[in-house]
């Protein structure tokens, strides 16, 4: 198996080599002829490189050159070419970008080609439509798994060209992810029978459009939709049997979401404004995440009953304006509940009520709270802590740790940490977290290594938390239990 040294380097670009011209032309390079091993081992070993690596071998070799024209993952961005303001000199990145990229596919021959992944960051123009129209076509054909396209740029107007996806030419993709970009199907484009994960972000999509390209894809199974803000009623057809997450979040023109799929069993909606949701069978349903204003609120009144099966739970909200009990044993399975209360702007909130939630769930381990606000408006506990409520011990045997992120001297926040450590005798990890303990000095350092400044208020209240701490929770911390208190950086002195 023998060797011979180039005596013309190929071309290079910050660290990618990129076949500018065919190495095997000419008589002025001689390459290395590859070890004997089977051409489609050979293949298949090309394939687990990196794209930077492959397209190295690809120069040095014969047989990964051939290997490399029909390479199966193509990862196509700024980072991934190496394009810099060095490396492109006089012409811009985005200029660089489109020539790189085209002239790689069209050496490509097509064949093998399984993941496509083009992320444009800049210097995107619709003239440039027509380059992205060619890849595409090269790229969507029988045996192509994974497309990913990305327009960084959100105001890009290019419309991805689904006349590509007909006639069987999408019939192996299995993940489809577009951002930035229009996306209309139509009846007569159908869907894609082999698709299982389609991620929509900033894509230009009608809620109908959506729902004829559902019908047409049987075997989904993951569907994220994020900021799509031309859905207006999403509907989610009831032949999708094999859909088991659906994720919502920032499309601002949403307000009904109908889910007739039966077995979908982790559902996550985000966003400010409240969409009337009919999740429909939820026997299956085992995590569940909320982020919106009163989402506990809903938890604990509106929430429907059929989850027992519910393991996970996070609800996330910024406004809450009223309180409703809990049921006792509501969620009778559930393992993991996280509550974050930021940013609100209702009057202040009672925490010790969330002690509802321990006597909802029985089967509870872990429970996070985050509470974190840059002006509090809750009662200190240092201007009324002569009444501090007590509620009735708890038999719960399950919950092991607490975290509470934003710890403050809020008074019903000192009486619920006490309900905790008090009551819950399974606790064994307690942590608590100030405000400025999520703003360290490593995390905010400025030039001068020192820690950048703090609000007033949230610097005060980080100190105040802490003596609330050392006072009222401290002294009463069960030797069983493991107390972690994160204070203040040491250079936000009071």
């Amino acid at each position: 198996m023998g060797t011979s040294m180039q005596r013309r380097q190929p071309q290079a670009t910050s660290g990618l080599i990129t076949l500018q011209e065919d190495p095997t032309e000419g008589d002025e390079v001689e390459m290395y002829s590859g070890p004997s091993l089977p051409e489609d081992i050979l293949c298949h070993i090309h394939s687990f490189m990196p794209m930077r690596d492959a397209a190295r071998a690809a120069c040095v070799s014969h047989a990964f050159l051939r290997s490399w024209r029909c390479h199966s993952n193509l990862n196509f961005s700024k980072e991934t070419l190496g394009l810099n303001e060095n490396a492109c000199g006089k012409d811009a990145p985005g200029r660089v970008f489109y020539s790189k990229v085209d002239h790689i596919l069209k050496k490509h021959s097509g064949i093998g080609l399984k993941k496509l992944k083009i992320l444009i960051d800049s210097d995107y123009s619709a003239k440039d439509s027509h380059y992205l129209n060619n890849w595409l076509r090269t790229a969507v054909a029988p045996g192509i798994e994974e497309l990913t396209l990305i327009l960084v740029p959100f105001r890009a107007k290019y419309n991805f060209p689904c006349s590509l996806l007909s006639d069987g030419s999408g019939d192996s993709i299995q993940y489809l992810h577009l951002a930035c970009c229009s996306f209309h199907p139509t009846v007569t484009l159908g869907g894609l029978r082999s698709l299982t994960r389609l991620h929509l972000c900033l894509v230009r999509i009608t809620g109908d459009e959506l729902v004829c390209f559902l019908t047409h894809s049987p075997a989904l199974e993951r569907l994220e939709l994020r900021s799509c803000d031309k859905i207006v009623c999403l509907k989610v057809p009831r032949l999708l049997q094999r859909l088991n997450y659906l994720e919502v979040s920032g499309c601002a023109k949403l307000k009904v979401i109908e889910n007739e799929a039966p077995n979908v069993s982790s559902f996550a909606i985000g966003g400010g404004n409240t969409v009337q949701l009919s999740l429909g069978e939820t026997l299956q349903m085992k995590s569940l995440s909320m982020s919106r204003c009163g989402s506990i609120f809903y938890a604990r009144a509106e929430l429907p009953s059929s989850m027992p099966n519910l393991e996970a739970l996070a609800v996330h909200s910024h406004t809450e304006r009223a309180y409703a009990p809990m049921l006792r044993s509501k969620f009778p399975h559930l393992k993991r509940l996280s509550i974050a209360l930021t940013g609100v702007s209702s009057p202040a909130y009672d925490y010790l009520s969330l002690a509802s939630f321990f006597d909802a769930a029985p089967s509870l381990e872990t429970f996070d709270l985050n509470v974190l606000q840059l002006y509090m408006k809750n009662v200190s506990v240092f201007a009324d802590h002569a009444d501090l409520r007590q509620m009735q011990e708890q038999e719960h045997h399950k919950l092991k740790s607490v975290r509470i992120t934003g710890f403050s001297s809020a008074k019903s926040l000192v009486e619920l940490t006490r309900h905790i450590h008090e009551s819950i005798t399974s606790l064994e990890c307690l942590t608590l977290e100030t405000p400025q303990s999520s703003l360290r000095c490593s995390d905010r350092c400025n030039k001068s290594g020192k820690c950048s400044p703090l609000v007033e208020d949230l610097l005060m209240e980080g100190h105040r938390a802490v003596l609330a701490i050392r006072r009222f929770i401290e002294p009463k911390v069960p030797s069983t239990v493991k107390l972690r208190v994160l204070e203040p950086c040491g250079c936000h002195a009071v």
